[in-house]
Protein backbone atom coordinates (compact mmCIF):
# COMPACT_ATOMS: atom_id res chain seq x y z
CA UNK A 1 0.00 0.00 0.00
CA UNK A 2 2.68 2.36 0.86
CA UNK A 3 4.49 1.53 -2.65
CA UNK A 4 1.29 2.23 -3.91
CA UNK A 5 1.05 5.71 -2.25
CA UNK A 6 4.47 6.42 -3.38
CA UNK A 7 3.62 5.43 -6.94
CA UNK A 8 0.66 7.78 -7.18
CA UNK A 9 2.38 10.30 -5.55
CA UNK A 10 5.61 10.46 -7.86
CA UNK A 11 3.36 9.82 -11.11
CA UNK A 12 1.07 13.71 -9.05
CA UNK A 13 4.27 15.21 -9.05
CA UNK A 14 5.47 14.43 -12.26
CA UNK A 15 3.03 15.46 -14.36
CA UNK A 16 1.31 18.61 -11.77
CA UNK A 17 2.09 22.15 -13.27
CA UNK A 18 2.55 23.18 -9.76
CA UNK A 19 6.35 22.61 -8.44
CA UNK A 20 5.93 20.20 -5.71
CA UNK A 21 9.00 19.58 -3.17
CA UNK A 22 9.65 17.32 -0.13
CA UNK A 23 11.57 19.08 2.73
CA UNK A 24 13.01 17.35 5.74
CA UNK A 25 13.28 18.36 9.11
CA UNK A 26 15.98 20.35 8.81
CA UNK A 27 14.67 22.01 5.69
CA UNK A 28 17.01 20.61 2.96
CA UNK A 29 14.64 20.22 -0.02
CA UNK A 30 15.05 16.29 -0.73
CA UNK A 31 12.70 16.03 -3.89
CA UNK A 32 11.65 18.36 -6.55
CA UNK A 33 9.54 17.90 -9.36
CA UNK A 34 10.23 18.14 -12.78
CA UNK A 35 8.04 21.33 -13.43
CA UNK A 36 10.55 23.60 -11.57
CA UNK A 37 12.72 23.96 -14.42
CA UNK A 38 9.82 26.31 -16.39
CA UNK A 39 8.30 27.79 -13.20
CA UNK A 40 12.05 29.05 -11.68
CA UNK A 41 14.39 27.83 -15.00
CA UNK A 42 16.48 25.13 -12.18
CA UNK A 43 16.29 21.41 -13.27
CA UNK A 44 15.64 19.25 -10.22
CA UNK A 45 19.64 18.47 -9.43
CA UNK A 46 20.54 21.75 -8.67
CA UNK A 47 17.67 22.66 -6.12
CA UNK A 48 17.75 18.84 -3.76
CA UNK A 49 20.21 19.26 -1.32
CA UNK A 50 19.44 22.72 -0.87
CA UNK A 51 17.43 24.94 1.45
CA UNK A 52 14.29 26.83 0.15
CA UNK A 53 16.30 29.54 1.66
CA UNK A 54 19.01 29.58 -0.89
CA UNK A 55 16.56 31.06 -3.31
CA UNK A 56 14.59 33.79 -1.25
CA UNK A 57 15.68 37.02 -0.82
CA UNK A 58 16.78 37.83 2.49
CA UNK A 59 13.59 40.38 3.60
CA UNK A 60 11.36 37.34 2.58
CA UNK A 61 13.02 35.06 5.03
CA UNK A 62 10.96 35.96 8.14
CA UNK A 63 7.71 34.83 6.26
CA UNK A 64 9.35 31.16 5.62
CA UNK A 65 10.65 31.16 9.73
CA UNK A 66 6.75 32.20 10.37
CA UNK A 67 5.58 29.67 8.79
CA UNK A 68 7.75 27.27 9.99
CA UNK A 69 7.07 28.22 13.49
CA UNK A 70 3.25 27.98 12.93
CA UNK A 71 4.01 24.64 12.05
CA UNK A 72 4.87 23.57 15.41
CA UNK A 73 1.89 25.54 17.02
CA UNK A 74 -1.78 22.67 16.91
CA UNK A 75 -3.57 22.86 14.08
CA UNK A 76 -0.73 24.68 12.20
CA UNK A 77 0.48 21.89 10.36
CA UNK A 78 -0.70 23.58 6.90
CA UNK A 79 0.75 26.87 5.99
CA UNK A 80 0.49 29.31 2.74
CA UNK A 81 2.86 31.97 2.18
CA UNK A 82 3.47 34.25 -0.70
CA UNK A 83 6.78 34.78 -1.39
CA UNK A 84 9.56 36.10 -3.99
CA UNK A 85 11.95 33.19 -5.27
CA UNK A 86 15.20 34.20 -7.76
CA UNK A 87 14.71 32.31 -10.97
CA UNK A 88 17.86 30.55 -12.67
CA UNK A 89 17.45 34.09 -15.43
CA UNK A 90 18.47 36.23 -12.42
CA UNK A 91 14.81 38.16 -11.48
CA UNK A 92 12.53 36.98 -8.83
CA UNK A 93 9.29 35.20 -9.52
CA UNK A 94 6.49 35.37 -7.10
CA UNK A 95 5.27 32.12 -5.55
CA UNK A 96 2.31 31.16 -3.71
CA UNK A 97 3.54 28.06 -1.34
CA UNK A 98 1.59 25.62 0.39
CA UNK A 99 3.00 23.71 2.93
CA UNK A 100 1.65 20.30 4.36
CA UNK A 101 2.87 18.55 7.40
CA UNK A 102 3.54 14.99 6.92
CA UNK A 103 3.53 12.57 10.10
CA UNK A 104 4.36 8.92 10.37
CA UNK A 105 0.99 7.25 10.19
CA UNK A 106 2.13 4.37 13.02
CA UNK A 107 3.82 7.31 15.43
CA UNK A 108 2.32 10.42 14.58
CA UNK A 109 5.87 11.73 14.56
CA UNK A 110 6.26 14.39 12.08
CA UNK A 111 8.49 13.52 9.05
CA UNK A 112 9.16 15.88 6.41
CA UNK A 113 6.90 18.91 4.84
CA UNK A 114 5.13 18.81 1.19
CA UNK A 115 5.49 21.86 -0.27
CA UNK A 116 3.00 23.07 -3.39
CA UNK A 117 4.53 26.55 -5.42
CA UNK A 118 2.43 27.93 -8.20
CA UNK A 119 4.04 30.73 -9.68
CA UNK A 120 1.69 33.72 -9.33
CA UNK A 121 3.57 37.14 -10.64
CA UNK A 122 1.10 38.12 -13.32
CA UNK A 123 -1.50 37.61 -10.36
CA UNK A 124 0.59 39.70 -8.27
CA UNK A 125 1.87 42.47 -10.58
CA UNK A 126 -1.97 42.67 -11.12
CA UNK A 127 -2.62 43.63 -7.63
CA UNK A 128 -0.03 45.90 -7.07
CA UNK A 129 -0.92 47.79 -10.16
CA UNK A 130 -4.71 47.86 -8.53
CA UNK A 131 -3.39 48.59 -5.28
CA UNK A 132 -1.25 51.58 -6.67
CA UNK A 133 -4.15 53.03 -8.41
CA UNK A 134 -6.50 52.28 -5.62
CA UNK A 135 -3.65 54.94 -3.47
CA UNK A 136 -3.10 57.37 -6.45
CA UNK A 137 -4.39 60.57 -7.75
CA UNK A 138 -5.50 60.51 -10.98
CA UNK A 139 -4.57 63.69 -12.06
CA UNK A 140 -1.28 64.57 -10.64
CA UNK A 141 0.03 60.75 -10.46
CA UNK A 142 0.65 61.89 -6.59
CA UNK A 143 -0.45 59.72 -3.61
CA UNK A 144 -3.99 60.58 -2.80
CA UNK A 145 -5.34 61.53 0.25
CA UNK A 146 -6.11 57.73 1.43
CA UNK A 147 -2.26 56.97 0.66
CA UNK A 148 -1.53 60.28 2.90
CA UNK A 149 -3.68 59.50 6.05
CA UNK A 150 -2.26 55.56 6.04
CA UNK A 151 1.35 56.90 5.97
CA UNK A 152 1.21 59.77 8.15
CA UNK A 153 -0.16 56.96 10.72
CA UNK A 154 2.46 54.81 10.44
CA UNK A 155 5.44 57.25 10.19
CA UNK A 156 4.24 58.69 13.34
CA UNK A 157 3.79 55.30 15.16
CA UNK A 158 7.35 54.48 14.09
CA UNK A 159 8.26 57.82 15.52
CA UNK A 160 7.30 56.90 18.23
CA UNK A 161 8.87 53.63 18.70
CA UNK A 162 12.02 55.42 17.68
CA UNK A 163 11.24 58.56 20.08
CA UNK A 164 12.52 60.40 16.73
CA UNK A 165 10.84 63.14 15.14
CA UNK A 166 9.20 63.62 11.65
CA UNK A 167 8.39 66.30 9.57
CA UNK A 168 4.94 67.50 7.68
CA UNK A 169 4.77 69.98 4.59
CA UNK A 170 1.21 71.63 3.19
CA UNK A 171 1.04 74.12 0.43
CA UNK A 172 -1.12 75.12 -2.06
CA UNK A 173 -0.54 77.17 -5.04
CA UNK A 174 -0.83 81.17 -4.45
CA UNK A 175 -4.22 82.27 -6.10
CA UNK A 176 -4.99 79.33 -7.93
CA UNK A 177 -8.59 80.45 -7.93
CA UNK A 178 -8.39 83.32 -9.48
CA UNK A 179 -5.63 81.08 -12.34
CA UNK A 180 -8.35 78.72 -12.77
CA UNK A 181 -11.10 81.31 -13.49
CA UNK A 182 -8.75 83.40 -15.68
CA UNK A 183 -6.46 80.46 -17.77
CA UNK A 184 -9.64 77.91 -17.56
CA UNK A 185 -9.69 74.52 -15.57
CA UNK A 186 -8.01 72.83 -18.45
CA UNK A 187 -4.42 74.93 -18.11
CA UNK A 188 -5.40 74.86 -13.99
CA UNK A 189 -5.02 70.93 -14.23
CA UNK A 190 -1.76 71.28 -16.34
CA UNK A 191 -0.45 74.08 -14.18
CA UNK A 192 -1.08 71.15 -10.82
CA UNK A 193 0.79 68.43 -12.52
CA UNK A 194 3.42 70.90 -13.48
CA UNK A 195 3.61 71.95 -10.35
CA UNK A 196 3.55 68.22 -8.64
CA UNK A 197 6.21 67.31 -10.71
CA UNK A 198 8.40 69.90 -9.67
CA UNK A 199 7.72 69.03 -5.77
CA UNK A 200 8.71 65.43 -6.26
CA UNK A 201 11.76 66.59 -8.21
CA UNK A 202 12.77 68.18 -4.90
CA UNK A 203 11.65 65.45 -2.46
CA UNK A 204 13.35 62.44 -3.85
CA UNK A 205 13.89 60.49 -0.56
CA UNK A 206 11.99 57.13 -1.20
CA UNK A 207 11.35 57.11 2.44
CA UNK A 208 8.99 60.58 1.89
CA UNK A 209 5.72 60.83 0.61
CA UNK A 210 4.56 63.64 -1.68
CA UNK A 211 0.31 63.26 -2.17
CA UNK A 212 -2.51 65.39 -3.31
CA UNK A 213 -4.28 66.12 -0.16
CA UNK A 214 -7.18 68.09 -1.51
CA UNK A 215 -7.59 70.52 -4.72
CA UNK A 216 -4.86 72.58 -5.36
CA UNK A 217 -3.15 71.56 -2.01
CA UNK A 218 -0.17 68.94 -1.25
CA UNK A 219 1.57 67.74 1.37
CA UNK A 220 4.45 65.74 1.68
CA UNK A 221 5.69 63.78 4.83
CA UNK A 222 8.86 63.99 5.70
CA UNK A 223 10.42 60.82 7.55
CA UNK A 224 13.09 61.29 10.49
CA UNK A 225 13.66 65.29 9.65
CA UNK A 226 14.17 67.61 11.73
CA UNK A 227 13.37 71.50 11.47
CA UNK A 228 15.92 72.66 10.31
CA UNK A 229 16.19 69.53 7.50
CA UNK A 230 12.75 70.14 6.89
CA UNK A 231 12.55 73.82 6.39
CA UNK A 232 15.75 73.20 4.11
CA UNK A 233 13.49 70.96 2.34
CA UNK A 234 10.78 73.19 2.25
CA UNK A 235 12.33 76.57 0.34
CA UNK A 236 13.66 73.78 -2.47
CA UNK A 237 10.42 73.09 -3.37
CA UNK A 238 9.05 76.84 -2.88
CA UNK A 239 12.42 78.05 -5.30
CA UNK A 240 11.50 74.65 -7.86
CA UNK A 241 8.27 76.04 -8.26
CA UNK A 242 9.13 79.45 -8.75
CA UNK A 243 11.72 78.14 -10.92
CA UNK A 244 8.73 76.72 -13.35
CA UNK A 245 7.97 80.22 -14.26
CA UNK A 246 4.67 79.47 -15.13
CA UNK A 247 2.46 82.64 -15.91
CA UNK A 248 0.18 84.12 -13.39
CA UNK A 249 -1.63 87.18 -13.76
CA UNK A 250 -3.65 87.14 -10.86
CA UNK A 251 -0.54 86.83 -8.78
CA UNK A 252 1.31 90.20 -9.62
CA UNK A 253 3.13 90.41 -5.89
CA UNK A 254 4.85 87.23 -7.37
CA UNK A 255 6.16 88.90 -10.64
CA UNK A 256 2.89 87.26 -12.41
CA UNK A 257 4.27 83.76 -12.41
CA UNK A 258 2.61 80.81 -10.27
CA UNK A 259 3.69 80.25 -7.04
CA UNK A 260 3.39 78.43 -3.54
CA UNK A 261 3.14 78.76 -0.09
CA UNK A 262 4.12 76.30 2.24
CA UNK A 263 3.44 75.60 6.31
CA UNK A 264 6.06 73.32 7.71
CA UNK A 265 5.18 71.26 11.18
CA UNK A 266 7.95 69.36 13.18
CA UNK A 267 6.90 66.79 15.30
CA UNK A 268 8.97 65.45 18.31
CA UNK A 269 8.09 62.12 20.31
CA UNK A 270 8.92 63.02 23.73
CA UNK A 271 7.66 61.74 27.04
CA UNK A 272 5.74 64.62 28.87
CA UNK A 273 4.69 66.04 25.65
CA UNK A 274 0.65 67.26 25.66
CA UNK A 275 -0.28 67.39 21.74
CA UNK A 276 -2.37 64.66 20.60
CA UNK A 277 -0.36 62.95 17.05
CA UNK A 278 -1.12 62.90 14.27
CA UNK A 279 -3.88 65.35 14.45
CA UNK A 280 -1.51 67.89 15.56
CA UNK A 281 0.67 67.97 12.84
CA UNK A 282 -1.95 68.59 10.81
CA UNK A 283 -3.28 71.60 12.26
CA UNK A 284 0.24 73.18 12.96
CA UNK A 285 1.35 72.59 9.32
CA UNK A 286 -2.14 73.87 8.03
CA UNK A 287 -1.95 76.94 10.97
CA UNK A 288 1.84 77.62 9.27
CA UNK A 289 0.27 77.45 5.72
CA UNK A 290 -2.01 80.06 6.88
CA UNK A 291 0.49 82.17 8.40
CA UNK A 292 2.72 81.97 4.98
CA UNK A 293 -0.27 83.27 3.24
CA UNK A 294 -0.92 86.24 5.57
CA UNK A 295 2.59 87.40 5.37
CA UNK A 296 3.05 87.68 1.79
CA UNK A 297 2.51 84.03 -0.05
CA UNK A 298 5.48 82.49 -1.92
CA UNK A 299 7.26 81.62 1.63
CA UNK A 300 7.36 79.39 4.11
CA UNK A 301 6.43 79.61 7.41
CA UNK A 302 6.99 76.81 10.18
CA UNK A 303 5.94 75.69 13.71
CA UNK A 304 7.62 72.85 16.24
CA UNK A 305 5.47 70.66 18.92
CA UNK A 306 6.36 67.85 21.32
CA UNK A 307 4.34 64.89 21.51
CA UNK A 308 4.14 62.69 24.33
CA UNK A 309 5.20 59.06 23.34
CA UNK A 310 1.72 57.92 24.09
CA UNK A 311 -0.43 59.28 21.97
CA UNK A 312 -0.64 57.47 18.49
CA UNK A 313 -4.39 58.59 17.75
CA UNK A 314 -5.68 57.96 13.96
CA UNK A 315 -5.56 60.51 11.90
CA UNK A 316 -8.99 62.63 10.88
CA UNK A 317 -10.38 62.26 7.61
CA UNK A 318 -11.55 64.56 5.39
Amino acid sequence: MQDRAQTDFQFLAEHSADMICRVDLNQVLHYVSPSCLHTLGWTPEEMIGTRPEAFVPAEDIPHIKDAVARRETPGGENTTITIRMRTKAGPYAWMEINGHLVRDPATAEPVEVVLVMRNITDRKLREDWLLSQALTDGLTGLANRRAFDATLNKEWKRTLRGGTQMSLLMLDIDFFKQFNDQYGHQFGDDCLRAVATAITGAIRRDIDLVARYGGDEIAAILASTDAEGALIVAEKVRRAVFTLSIPHAGNPEAGGIVTVSIGVATALARHGGTMKMPESILMSADHALYKAKQQGRNRVSATLLMATQEDHQPASAS
